[in-house]
This record gives structure tokens, sequence and C-alpha cells, in this order.
């Protein structure tokens, strides 16, 4: 009110116009002021409603980009100018080790045929397909698809880097190719035995009784190693056809393992190798399939025998434990086959599960070995959702534990 007077003094003082005329006057003007400024105004609302429309509208397109990105298996990157990584899902962020956002994509992968694909995408903006190995921290093999995703924003993400992990596959492949080698090699060997004889019975030792009664020999040891290998073959393809099957009978372990006991009783007799089972006075209950279980314990303790001491102090025996575990876990049964045979190297131990791997090869088929007994046992004991370890040192004996679950 005082400012309104002042100017209405200073008004009438200084030009020609009564009071009442300054006041008219002075009132016309901030009627015109506030008529002229009130589009303005709301002008500027509206602008400033669009930006606020827009923050949002962006706020909410990053979340669900980032929603999509995290719901994707692979390792995704979204890259920006200057290629500076914007964001990484959980996947990339683990196997690339990123500790943080806003650096360039060359100081997380150096890898010059990766950084010329992004590059290419930038200046085509058309899509772009690589395979890319990277050999630290350890090698992985990928596929990339590079994508670019600009807008007219600047600020918006421009290039989508996905990572397609094919280090299993490619992994599983070369078990194949390495098995259908591995089981041609093995079969091939007795085969050409076989034929080799024959041709020589047909031929030059035709009339020769000493000759044929020794091939002869030789060649049912050889068919017999065939059989043995396309046994253990089917074995292995049934086991593995079933191996997403849990089974759920209850085996009763002592008697599982008494039978094992008897029916290699001859075999460890002709090796002077004595069998030892102390029958526990509790019972031992697992849950598993009866023919398999005793096909595992079969295995293990004909190993046991063939590459035990011949000289009258060989040994195998035989252990049951109860293994107690927390209150979140099974309670399990422990069956340990100990022998004081030749043992196994350490290098050697983490791969004797592998199909057709063998400590010593020349030994394993001197004495009717297929390279695929402790394969089985593995994916047996496996698909029972139980555990094999084995603890050995060469010259002093080997034990493999067994554990299953309790019933």
């Amino acid at each position: 009110m005082l400012f309104t007077a002042l100017v209405l003094i200073i008004i009438s003082n200084f030009t020609s116009l009564s009071f009442s005329s300054a006041l008219f006057a002075f009132v016309s003007a901030a009627c015109g002021l506030a008529w002229a400024s009130a589009p303005l105004a709301k002008e500027r609302e509206q602008n400033a409603k669009v930006a606020r429309s827009k923050t949002a509208k962006r706020k909410n397109e990053k979340i669900i980009w980032e929603q999509l990105i995290e719901s994707i298996p692979d390792p995704v990157f979204i890259l920006g100018p200057q290629n500076k990584l914007l964001y990484a899902n959980e996947q990339a962020k683990n196997i690339f080790n990123i500790k943080r956002l806003g650096v360039g994509i060359s100081a997380i992968i150096r890898t010059p045929k990766l950084l010329e694909a992004i590059d290419a995408v930038t200046e085509s903006k058309e899509k772009k397909k690589i395979q890319l190995v990277e050999r630290t921290p350890i090698e992985r093999q990928f596929t990339v698809n590079i994508a670019w995703l600009a807008r007219e924003d600047k600020s918006d993400p421009t290039i989508l880097v996905h990572f397609r992990d094919l280090t299993e596959q490619e992994r599983l492949n070369r078990m194949r190719a390495d098995f259908i080698a591995n089981a041609s090699h093995e079969l091939r060997t007795p085969i050409a035995s076989l034929l080799g004889f024959v041709e020589t019975l047909q031929g030059p030792a035709k009339n020769d009784e000493a000759a044929r009664e020794k091939f002869l020999g030789i060649m049912a040891v050889q068919g017999r190693r065939m059989t043995n290998l396309v046994d253990d073959l089917l074995s292995l393809s049934r086991v593995e056809m079933n191996a997403h099957k849990i089974p759920n009978e209850k085996v009763n372990l002592v008697t599982l393992l008494h039978n094992t006991m008897d029916s290699l009783t001859p075999l460890a007799e002709q090796q002077n190798i004595k069998l030892e089972f102390e029958e526990p006075e509790e019972e031992f209950v697992a849950i598993g399939e009866e023919d398999e279980l005793s096909q595992v314990f079969q295995n293990l303790v004909h190993n046991a025998i063939k590459y035990g001491k011949s000289d009258g102090e060989g040994y195998v025996r035989l252990f049951l434990a109860h293994i107690k575990r927390d209150k979140n876990k099974q309670e399990q049964i422990k069956v340990i086959v100990e022998d004081n045979g030749i043992g196994i190297a350490s290098h050697h131990i983490p791969r004797l599960t592998e199909r057709f791997y063998r400590a010593d090869i020349e030994q394993s088929r001197e004495k009717g070995g297929t390279g695929l007994g402790l394969a089985i046992t593995k994916h047996i004991i496996t698909r029972h959702r139980g555990e094999l370890k084995v603890n050995s040192r060469k010259g002093h004996g080997s034990i493999f534990s067994v554990l299953l679950p309790k019933a």
C-alpha cells in the first residue's frame, strides 16, 4: 500500500495529471500488465508440466528396460556415448567382474574384435553378430549380438551388447565327440584282433591244432571284452536316460552288501585277497533303486579286488556309518570300500569318473576294464542324490566313500 501511494504522488507531482487521474492511469497500467503476463505464466506452467511429464516418462522407461534386461539370463551391457557403460545386468557383473558403471567398455573387455564390432555398429546403426573367446579369468566362448538403440535424446541408451554363453554347450559337444571316438577305438581293437585271427585260422594255421587252440582262446578273451564294453555302454545309457527320475524305494544296505561280497568271493579267492564285512547290529536303509546300488558296490569292490595285493596280505573292507546333517538336510548313510592295493596318484583322482579315463591304460585293459565302470558308478550315485568321494595315494591303497540319503 505504501509503495502504491508513493507511486501515485510521484506521478501527480511530475506530470500535469491530477491525483485522481494518476490513480486511474496506474490502475489501468497494472491491469494491462497483469493481462499481458497471464499468457506468459500459463505458457511457463505448461512448459514445466511437459518437462515433468517427459522426466517421469523417461524414468518409467528406464525402469522398464532395466527390468527387461535383468530378466535376461545372459550377460547384457547397455552402452552410451563414447561407449561408456550405462547399465549391466547381474549376469554381466558376475561374469566380467564389473565393479562400477560409467567406465568405457574397453576397461572391461579388451578384446579388439569386440571393440571393433561396437564401433562398426555405432557408425552403421546396423546389428552385428560375432564369436568371442574370453580367456581370463577362465576360458569362455560367447556369441555376441550388438544392436543400435539410440534415439534423438543423446542421454538415452545407444548400444545393446548381448552375450550368449556357449561354454557349456561346447564342453558337451567335445564330450560327445570324445565319447564316440573312444568307444570306436575301444571296439576297433578287439574287432581287428578277431578278424586277424580268423584270417590266420582260415589260411596258414588252418590245419595247425596248437595254433587253433591258442588263437581261439585269445578270440574268446577279445569277444568277452567287446561284450563287457557293450554292456557298460548300455548301462551308462540307461542311467543317463533315467537321471531326472529320483529313486524312492527303500533298500537294505546290509543285505545288499552281503550279496555283493558273496558274489565276488570267488574272484577275491582267485586273487588271494581277503574280503571283510562286519555286519552292524543296527539297520541301514537307504532311499534308492536296489539293482543300481548293487551295480555301484559291485563296481567298487570289483575294482578293489582287481588292483589289490595278490601276495596274501591284500584285503578289501566294507564299513557302514550314519552321517548326521543339520535340520535342513537329510540324514545320510556312508558306505566305505577300503583296500590296501596299488593306490591312485593324486593327479588322476579328479578325472577318475570320466568316461574311458584310466589311471593306467595298459593295466586296465590287461585286467579287462572298459574305462566306464566309475563313470557308471558316478552317474548312479548322482541320480540317487548322493556323493562319491575318493581318497588315495600311490602305493597306499584307496578309500571310496559313497553317501546316500537315509530312508
